[in-house]
Formats: structure tokens, C-alpha cells, sequence
């Protein structure tokens, strides 16, 4: 029987249809391809370890199935992502409860795929704008110079410090994107790695840890059983990370999204989780807090967080969720966090924008462009130069239309930006007041207040009334500019308690209706 024309045309194109839905199905790699299970039970690591080198080898992206649990065992064993991955809604089980391998591994790793290239660099200097070297695309670049020491911290997790390092970006027309922060007379060694054109999207994905129970008396033993991402160009989108089954002993992890030498990496739309704060004997000898961040930071430029969060802000039992280091040009917008900390430093732009930040706070240490705008805070201190590395930073402080509550409401006198220095200890520079802060729009609810309360304070006490004469003097600022300032209690603020910073510091009104009453 011979089939009509239109019958033959029809049965073409449903052919044609399912070759392409085909070829689309195999464009898209699969955890189960590879022998995953996602019960929830089975060791489906090894599965999803085979599912990335295929799709890395073939360019071809990974999506997992949105209904399973897969579980990610107890192996030694690190997956290599080099391609987009959607995790949708799939959850994946951490059990750390019991013995695992080696918990110094990390699970995941999203790299780049491109080699290394060899750059000559024997000088380089503060603030240079230029290198004559002209790479094949732009690079993430790490300089070191091992004969100098900086941040040298002090307090009870003491050390003598790091060597001296730098990270930026070197452009195809030998251009320098982002601040160099030292001089380099002589440099002991340089990375550069390739930055990657094409960014690389990790989305989704529910991950739940259920906690150590690690015993150790004395120093800090960190687990990994993270996600590390060490490729620049790089944005996850959507992950949310959850820990249970903490109990009250334990060591802290070290970030589960670590992010590491690379440039311009963005976390969108991620639910972060903080950690029980645990006991430890520090390096001095003396007990001291320890804790985990959900998010950790290191030697990355343009490090972005974009409507990132968490629950219970001021739950003041869980350690700051984030902490960074050596970081260029840091963002946070629209997030709820528990705290934002930059450690051994940020340069270049440091700006909260559109956030509520919780008990802890928000921590600096650096130079450059310190700016809060738009976001409401609920730490002791409105910025707190962290004390452990000298309390600097060298530049501009900017709070403009915000709002603080210090201690989340608790009953103190508050001091905005606090800091303590008594010009005694090396940290490895010179350290700094902010050389200018400029207020315009803030509201401190002060409403609650010990008796005989006087107004807050702008600076705190740094220590060391001549700290200015002193073998490492802490230079105080020049001066504060005010502006639609207020306060509850109606108190005006007052320059600081020590007498040589409310001497140096020009305190000037620039509006007359900033009279610290209540808005």
C-alpha cells in the first residue's frame, strides 16, 4: 500500500524531531549515565566524579536529576567541574558524623581547563598602572616578595606574619585593573593564570552537612568537604547549603564556597548557614573562639555578592558566616548576612550596598574606598577595624543613607568605628585611621542606653595617648563630615574618648538639621 505524500512528510518530521530531542539529550551530561543512584543512600561520588571528566573532555554541560538525593560518601576523592552545572533542586547528603578519609579533601572543585602561562616580573611598585608585558588574554596575577613579612597579627591567634603578596589583573594591553597595594624591589616568585572569556555558571543545588564531632584540645584542625572554586569569570547562582547535627564539640570548616586565586567570581541568590562557635587553645597559649564560614574569600579581585542570606542574624551562638583575605574590590548587595569580614586586608573598593548585616557585624582591615549605603547594621560598632592586624585603613570611609542599631538593640554606650592600636606592636606596616569619613544619612537607634549615657562616639579609643611618638604610631584621621545625622535618644554624637584623636580630627556639620535629634 502506497502511503500518501502528506502521511510520508508527517513521519519525516516526527523522524527529525526525535533525532534533535536526541542529540540534545546527549548534549547534556547526567549523573545516572555514569551509574549514580540519588537514593540518597548509595556513594554517588565516584558516579559524578566520571560524569565531569566526560563532560570536561567533551565541553558538554552537567545537569543532575531534580528529584534525587545523592549521597557524597566518605572517599578521599575531589570532582573537577570545568563546565556550566545545574544542580536545580537536587539535594546531595555531606555525612561527616563519622569516619571520613581525609577531611582535608575537597569535594568539589570548579578550575579552569586553561594552562598557566610564564611571566617575568621583577619590579613592580605601588599604584602602577602599567607592566610591559603584553599576555595572549587577560591573567589573574599573584606576585610574592618572601623577604618581607605583612600582617603580622597580634592578640591570641598570634603569628609573625605572611609574606608580602599581591594579586591582580594583567590585561591584554598590559594594563593593571585593580590597586598594587606594596613595592616590589624584588619578587620572589609570580603566577599568572589565563582568565577564561566565557563564564562558567554553577546553579542550584541543596547540600546539607551533617557536622563533625572532631575532639582536639588545642589548635585548629580545619575540614574542607567543600566546594573551591579557583576559576576566574566564574558565578553560582541559587546554592543553599544547610548543617545540622552540631553538637557541642567540633572543628570548623573552611568555607564550603571557598573561593581562591582568581578573578571576577560572583555568588547570586545563595542561603548560607552559620556555624555553632567552638573552643580552642590558640597559638598564645589561651582559650580562644573558633568558628566556621559558610563563604570564605582569598586572594580574589572582584569578589561579588549579590541577594546572598541567611536566618537568625543575631543569633549570637553562630560564628560570622563569611571572612576574606587579600581580596581586591569586594561587593555585597541586597544580602542578609551575619557578618562581613575582610581579615588580612581589601583594596580598592570595599562597598556594602542594600544590606542588613546581624550580630557580628561589619569587620575591615585595608585602603581604598570604604563605602556603606542604603543597608541597615547590627553590630557593637558600625565598622569595626579589626584590632589583630592594627586597626588601618588608609582612605575614605563613606555611610550614606543607613541605619544603625548597635549591639542589636543592647544597652551600651556605642562607638561607630572602633579600633585599637597603642602604636606597640609591628604589624608588618604602617597603620591608619580613616583619613576621611563622610556621613550622609544615618540613623542610630540608641533608644536604649546605660544611665547617665552621653551620645555615642565616632571613633573609639585606638590606645597609646602617644601612640604618636611611639616605634609604630597609629595616624589619626584629619577629619568627619556630617550630614542628616540622628539618633533616638536625641544625644549628639561625640568625637572619641581619647583625647589625642578628638584633637586631630575635624568634626564638621555640614547640615544644621544634624543635630542628632530623632527622625
Amino acid at each position: 500500500m502506497r502511503l500518501k505524500l502528506p502521511v510520508l512528510r508527517y513521519a519525516f518530521i516526527l523522524f527529525s524531531l526525535a533525532i534533535v530531542a536526541s542529540s540534545r539529550a546527549e548534549d547534556v551530561v547526567t549523573y545516572e549515565a555514569f551509574g549514580a543512584v540519588g537514593d540518597g543512600v548509595h556513594d554517588d561520588l565516584p558516579a559524578i566524579r566520571e560524569a565531569h571528566e566526560h563532560a570536561n573532555a567533551n565541553g558538554l554541560p552537567v545537569r543532575s536529576n531534580d528529584k534525587a538525593t545523592y549521597h557524597l560518601g566518605r572517599k578521599a576523592m575531589t570532582v573537577i567541574i570545568a563546565t556550566d552545572t545545574d544542580w536545580n533542586t537536587s539535594r546531595f547528603t555531606i555525612d561527616d558524623s563519622k569516619a571520613v578519609e581525609n577531611h582535608r579533601k575537597t569535594l568539589f572543585e570548579v578550575r579552569s581547563l586553561l594552562k598557566p602561562v610564564k611571566l617575568k616580573i621583577d619590579r613592580i611598585q605601588r599604584d602602577q598602572k602599567r607592566l610591559d608585558l603584553r599576555p595572549e588574554q587577560d591573567c589573574y596575577v599573584v606576585v610574592s616578595n618572601d623577604r618581607i613579612k605583612r600582617f603580622v597579627r597580634r592578640g591570641l591567634n598570634q603569628n609573625s606574619g605572611t609574606s608580602q603578596r599581591d594579586c591582580f589583573i594583567l590585561q591584554r594591553d598590559g594594563s593593571i585593573s585593580s590597586p598594587i597595594d606594596w613595592n616590589y624591589d624584588h619578587v620572589s616568585g609570580v603566577s599568572a593564570s589565563p582568565i577564561d572569556a566565557r563564564k562558567l555558571v554553577l546553579r542550584g543545588g541543596v547540600f546539607t552537612t551533617i557536622a563533625n564531632q572532631m575532639k582536639q584540645e588545642v589548635g585548629y584542625n580545619y575540614w574542607h568537604r567543600n566546594i573551591v572554586i579557583t576559576r576566574s569569570n566564574t558565578e553560582v547562582d541559587g546554592l543553599k547549603h544547610l548543617v545540622v547535627g552540631e553538637t557541642s564539640v567540633g572543628h570548623p570548616y573552611s568555607g564550603f564556597i571557598s573561593v581562591s586565586s582568581c578573578a571576577n567570581v560572583t555568588l547570586r541568590n545563595c542561603i548560607a548557614t552559620a556555624h555553632r562557635t567552638y573552643r580552642t587553645i590558640g597559638s598564645a597559649g589561651r582559650p580562644v573562639s573558633m568558628g566556621t564560614y559558610d563563604y570564605s574569600a582569598s586572594s580574589v579581585v572582584n569578589f561579588t555578592m549579590i541577594n546572598c542570606r541567611m536566618e537568625n542574624i543575631n543569633d549570637r551562638s553562630r560564628w560570622g558566616v563569611i571572612g576574606t583575605n587579600f581580596c581586591k574590590n569586594i561587593v555585597l548587595e541586597d544580602c542578609v548576612l551575619n557578618r562581613m569580614d575582610a581579615h588580612m586586608g581589601v583594596s580598592g573598593k570595599y562597598v556594602i550596598r542594600r544590606c542588613t548585616l546581624g550580630h557580628a557585624g561589619l569587620n575591615a582591615i585595608g585602603r581604598g574606598l570604604l563605602l556603606v549605603e542604603d543597608s541597615t547594621l547590627h553590630g557593637y560598632s558600625l565598622i569595626s577595624l579589626r584590632s589583630d592586624y592594627g586597626s588601618t585603613w588608609e582612605g575614605e570611609v563613606v555611610i550614606r543613607n543607613s541605619r544603625w542599631i548597635p549591639g542589636a538593640g543592647r544597652s551600651f554606650t556605642p562607638t561607630m568605628i572602633s579600633m585599637r592600636n597603642d602604636g606597640t606592636h609591628d604589624f608588618g606596616y604602617q597603620c591608619f585611621m580613616p583619613a576621611e569619613v563622610t556621613i550622609d544619612g544615618l540613623h542610630v537607634d540608641d533608644s536604649k542606653h546605660p544611665k547617665g549615657y552621653e551620645g555615642m562616639f565616632l571613633f573609639s579609643d585606638p590606645g597609646g595617648e602617644t601612640g604618636s611618638e611611639g616605634r609604630f604610631p597609629h595616624v589619626t584621621g584629619r577629619k568627619v563630615t556630617i550630614r542628616g545625622l540622628t539618633t533616638s535618644s536625641g544625644r549628639r554624637p561625640r568625637t572619641s574618648p581619647s583625647a589625642r584623636v578628638a584633637k586631630s580630627v575635624k568634626v564638621v556639620w555640614d547640615d544644621p538639621s544634624s543635630t542628632g535629634k530623632s527622625r
